[in-house]
């Protein structure tokens, strides 16, 4: 199957082509060019240890028959995971159109114009939502945006801060808990001292630079912070509010409350769970941070031509600028994502919002009447889409579990006496019931079957939200599907991709994929799992990282893989962090010195000062080759310091 074989279509170059481009350097094989290139030092002594290559039609089987091994069982987790629906006109006519998933970083505004307003509609939803002045293209993801938000207050402490060395970053207590892992990951190395606990006791004090909280929190309360920020403006400490950008179309934004930073996932509009990623996180905030917001900003302009032109403005991209002054090492966005997320705004507009953020409210309203019909505790008072359900008399989380599980449901089990329950929008009244089925079951009643949604509102009227967003006419206009398909493509003929020619710029995109790979990112197999249910109902993913970690370890050498790191930048990053761990094991803390030339990628020094390293510079002759008796002298004269 000579056609089918995926190095033939994809990588090259051909049988054919190698011919000649061995004649052209002079040698007779590929051993030869090998032997003369590469020290004998580094060789392979031996064939790499890898199982045979299949053609891309045995690949596409053996992947169906992998996906099938995961379950796709009903999900109430939440924790910032929600199942979607995504409009098949946005998954035809981007995700799985390669106009949109092999274009490169938007770099040169007049061949990406399609892109830059495809993120400036992303921005705007994004702004309007959460009520702020500024908002970014996208970051990685809700936790390291987060992260970000923590590393911007602090580098752009008042200088009275700065002087008396303020490093305290308080953490409400209750957050979903992996925003609280990263954050306190990515605190370490830069010497900010993170303090968790409840806000409505916490006592700030002078060393307090920023302060971060939920909206809803993570058991599910609306909770009215206006009090404590007013509180921490007083004492000059920033607020970063990390919001449910969903629960905004009903709840007040944060930033008609005071909120110095909104952060969040758009996973909610309309992208899969997808085990966990990926999902485009954002990042908002007010014009006070506009010289610090980390990432990229689409702004509008005007050409040659005096006509209305979309560029990347105020994008910083600093570590290209400042290098080892940087103080974020962000290089890139989850485009793609974004577009996806802002078309879904585009799509449904204000009004399509509402709906579908009352369709999730009434959907957790109803099933809470009915929990209670059947004597059951709920403690939120306020809630969006969040049920804090205690179990009554004898009944533990044990007991619900197993009928869950029998019927092929999920539930975030707190510990043996709590559960919590999130509704979204793939949740219907026949859910509800199934879910009442459960609880019935265990607490031995009969279930009193909903047979219609309540509308009544849960949460206090303070809450509520009274302004006004998505009213600029892009989010007017598109609401036939052929109307949204036709505004889809436009946008993709002022574009530049691979359907187009070849990008010679970097590789840290998709544009290099087959299509046969990108195939699974559409089957609901690999995208409609949450990342916390338990593993065996993901046994195919974890086939997967199984297979690829033993390759990897093969090609590589290396004992063990992570597949943690979300970004090439943020795969820097992590190994800076193992080499700064192995040195503080082996009671040598104080290397900290990490050598880069100075032609490296801008998000090299980045990374080492995110990771508590100190940058020094190696020359580079005008061709980036590296001078290596400069590399040789401060190798020599940091020896004790060296990272």
């Amino acid at each position: 199957m000579a056609l089918d074989n995926f190095t033939q279509r994809h990588i090259g170059p051909r049988a054919n082509e190698v011919g000649k481009m061995l004649e052209r350097i002079g040698v007779s094989s590929l051993e030869e060019l090998i032997n003369k290139t590469v020290p004998k030092s580094v060789h392979l002594t031996e064939e790499l240890n890898l199982a045979k290559g299949i053609s891309e039609f045995e690949y596409s089987n053996k992947l169906r028959r992998i996906a099938a091994k995961n379950k796709l069982y009903k999900t109430y987790i939440g924790l910032g995971y929600y199942n979607t629906i995504l409009p098949a006109v946005i998954q035809r006519n981007i995700l799985e159109n390669p106009s949109w998933y092999t274009s490169y970083t938007p770099y040169q505004a007049e061949i990406s114009q399609g892109r830059l307003e495809a993120l400036l509609n992303f921005q705007t939803a994004v702004m309007d939502l959460t009520g702020m002045e500024l908002a970014n293209a996208s970051l990685l993801d809700e936790a390291t945006a987060a992260a970000e938000a923590m590393i911007m207050l602090f580098n752009g402490r008042p200088r009275a801060q700065a002087k008396t060395g303020a490093n305290v970053f308080f953490i409400d207590e209750n957050m979903f808990p992996q925003t609280i892992d990263v954050i306190e990951t990515r605190a370490n190395p830069l010497g900010i001292e993170v303090v968790k606990g409840n806000f409505k006791n916490y006592a700030l004090n002078e060393k307090v630079f920023g302060a971060v909280v939920q909206y809803p929190s993570a058991d599910g309360k609306i909770i009215d912070y206006k009090e404590f920020v007013e509180k921490a403006h007083v004492n000059e400490t920033a607020v970063t509010v990390v919001a449910d950008l969903m629960s905004l179309v009903l709840l007040t934004p944060p930033g008609e409350w005071g909120a110095d930073v909104v952060v969040g996932s758009t996973q909610r509009f309309g992208i899969p769970m997808g085990y966990g990623g990926p999902h485009a996180g954002y990042f908002a905030t007010s014009e006070n941070y506009k010289r610090n917001i980390p990432g990229r900003i689409i702004g509008v302009s005007k050409d040659n031509q005096n006509k209305l032109a979309l560029r990347m403005a105020l994008q910083t991209r600093e570590q290209h600028i400042k290098r080892e002054r940087a103080t974020s090492n962000i290089c890139t966005a989850q485009a793609l994502l974004a577009t996806m997320a802002g078309m879904y705004a585009v799509y449904h507009g204000a009004e399509g919002l509402k709906r579908i953020a009352s369709h999730i409210h009434s959907m957790a309203v109803t099933l809470n009447e009915k929990l209670k019909e059947l004597g059951y505790d709920q403690e939120n008072k306020d809630f969006f889409d969040t049920l804090r359900i205690k179990l009554p008399g004898s009944i533990t989380s044990s007991d619900i579990q197993k009928i869950a599980l029998e019927k092929e449901v999920n539930f975030n089990y707190v510990d043996e006496k709590t559960i919590t329950i999130s509704t979204d929008e793939t949740t219907l009244i026949q859910d509800i019931n199934a879910i009442v089925e459960i609880f019935a079951a265990a607490n031995n009643k009969e279930e009193n079957k909903a047979c219609h949604l309540s509308d009544k509102l849960a949460f206090d009227n303070k809450f509520k939200r009274t302004s006004d967003f998505l009213t600029l006419d892009v989010f007017k206009r598109y609401r036939s599907e052929t109307e949204m398909m036709r505004y889809i493509k436009k946008l993709e003929r002022k574009d530049f991709s691979l359907t187009h020619s070849m990008i010679s710029l970097g590789s840290c995109t998709m544009k290099l994929n087959a299509a046969v790979e990108m195939l699974a990112l559409s089957w609901p197999e690999f995208g409609g799992l949450h990342p916390f249910i338990p593993v065996d109902q993901a046994e195919g993913y974890h086939q997967l990282f199984h297979e690829l970690e033993e390759d990897l370890k093969v090609i590589t050498g290396f004992d063990a893989i992570s597949f943690q790191p979300n970004s090439g930048a943020a795969g820097e990053y992590a190994g800076l962090m193992v080499i700064r761990e192995y040195h503080k094991e082996n009671g040598q803390g104080h290397r900290n010195i990490s050598l880069i030339p100075s032609s490296a990628h801008g998000t090299n020094p980045a990374s080492a000062v995110m990771a508590g390293m100190k940058v020094v510079v190696v020359d580079c002759d005008e061709n980036g080759n590296i001078d290596i008796e400069d590399l040789k002298k401060k190798a020599d004269e940091h020896k004790y310091d060296l990272s």
